[in-house]
């Protein structure tokens, strides 16, 4: 069976872009693919959070993979920061990825021009992601379209590493990419993230839900004006609805008299029915957390027992002696 793996930062509430642009995939491909998803808590330290906002979110970000569908008994689901090997290969691997590389990186760019304060960790996170994936030799890597690069920056790392030792340690992945939902809009209509402040969450309270939603910015065309029907509210729509209920939306937007705050309105209910199932699995799970884990402690692991091999076959390649002891 081919291998999938991917992570995500706990590093804030989960929205609808991460769902929308990963982790509905990751559910989909379950039976597919031997799947590895993990809490990437090391990655969520380049924002500097406070340890206990860290904590509670990875507590809620393991809770929202299993209440959107993630199986454990098809899935290995797991902490980063159980499995060390991850962080000690991101060492091997600095030592032969070149700066020019990571100074191209979009992720650190975008952020940076976003006046976010850079450290040495958000410079090297392309290192530690490669790390994250080179040592389970997946297939391929679900993720949203903003992590392309990242891929693309690990297949390169493998290759320099491969070329370096001339021998072939390092498979090369590719990224899987749902390319009609791969960037979900924010409520500005730029890419949702945390860092933007343009978000959407799952599994808030009702009353957050409708005022994030009923913050998405739009035109001052007059109500009784037509208006552009592929705007932020119908790319957000589409999401959720059939394509014909798109269609009845943008007809709505085109004859007039049909207002934002009525589109957003229509969007808010169908986004409730859309994650009702999921909002009752997740208050089941909370309530059950010696379960949960117990999921976390058997994914790491599995996981650890991969990851131990490929490091003791790195080490091995690079020289690292094995202990006398």
């Amino acid at each position: 069976m081919k291998r999938s793996l991917s992570g995500i930062q706990p590093s804030g509430v989960l929205h609808i872009g991460n769902y929308f642009g990963a982790i509905k995939q990751f559910v989909e491909l379950q039976d597919e693919y031997e799947g590895f998803y993990f809490l990437a808590n090391y990655h969520a330290l380049t924002s500097s959070p406070k340890g206990e906002d860290l904590k509670n979110n990875t507590i809620n970000v393991i809770l929202d993979y299993l209440a959107l569908g993630l199986n454990p008994e098809k899935s290995t689901l797991f902490l980063q920061s159980d499995v060390p090997e991850h962080t000690e290969l991101s060492w091997i691997l600095s030592n032969v990825t070149p700066m020019g590389l990571l100074e191209r990186a979009h992720s650190y760019k975008d952020k940076t021009a976003k006046g976010i304060k850079p450290n040495v960790g958000l410079f090297t996170y392309p290192v530690l992601m490669a790390s994250d994936i080179l040592i389970y030799s997946p297939d391929i890597v679900p993720v949203g379209k903003d992590q392309k690069q990242h891929v693309e920056i690990t297949r390169d790392i493998a290759i320099k590493f491969n070329e370096t030792y001339g021998k072939e340690v390092f498979k090369l992945p590719k990224e899987k990419i749902v390319e009609n939902v791969a960037t979900v809009p924010g409520t500005d209509g730029d890419k949702m993230s945390k860092s933007y402040g343009n978000v959407i969450n799952m599994f808030g309270s009702k009353k957050q839900l409708k005022k994030q939603i009923m913050n998405i910015v739009t035109d001052s065309t007059p109500l009784e004006e037509p208006k552009n029907p592929d705007n932020n509210i119908t790319k957000l729509y589409s999401l959720f609805a059939t394509e014909e209920e798109v269609n009845a939306l943008k007809e709505k937007f085109l004859a007039g008299n049909f207002g934002y705050g009525h589109a957003k309105t229509e969007l808010f209910d169908k986004f409730m029915d859309y994650f009702a199932p999921f909002q009752k699995k997740r208050e089941e799970l909370l309530q059950n957390m010696d379960y949960v884990n117990e999921i976390l402690k058997k994914g790491a692991l599995k996981a650890r027992e991969i990851a131990t091999k490929k490091v003791d076959e790195v080490r091995d390649v690079v020289g690292i002696m094995k202990k006398s002891y």
